[in-house]
């Protein structure tokens, strides 16, 4: 995986996030907070997105991770961040660990 596929899936999955905050209303980190405590829909036909929602959010999360780890190796190799922006701004492959 590389930088690039990390942000094409943050901006996707963002885009998923808030089709679902539209549909409920709320953002979805006050969603996943009562989801990760166990709290069920109050309606069954919300289960399917909800299960997809929290599905959703815990792969943005792990996405958001890993590019603040790819980002803090590329700042660490770098002298300044519009340095290192030189060379994300290329869109050579950077990969990122798995």
């Amino acid at each position: 995986m590389t930088l690039d596929d990390i942000l094409q899936d943050i901006y996707a999955l963002e885009d998923e996030l808030r089709s679902y905050e539209r549909k409920y209303n709320v953002l979805s980190e006050t969603f996943y907070e009562g989801y990760v405590n166990g709290e069920e829909p109050p309606d069954d036909a919300w289960v399917q997105d909800w299960t997809a929602w929290a599905s959703a959010y815990k792969l943005w999360q792990r996405r958001r991770e890993q590019y603040r780890a790819v980002i803090a190796q590329l700042r660490a190799e770098s002298d300044s961040v519009s340095s290192m922006i030189a060379k994300t701004a290329r869109h050579d492959a950077i990969f990122v660990p798995a």
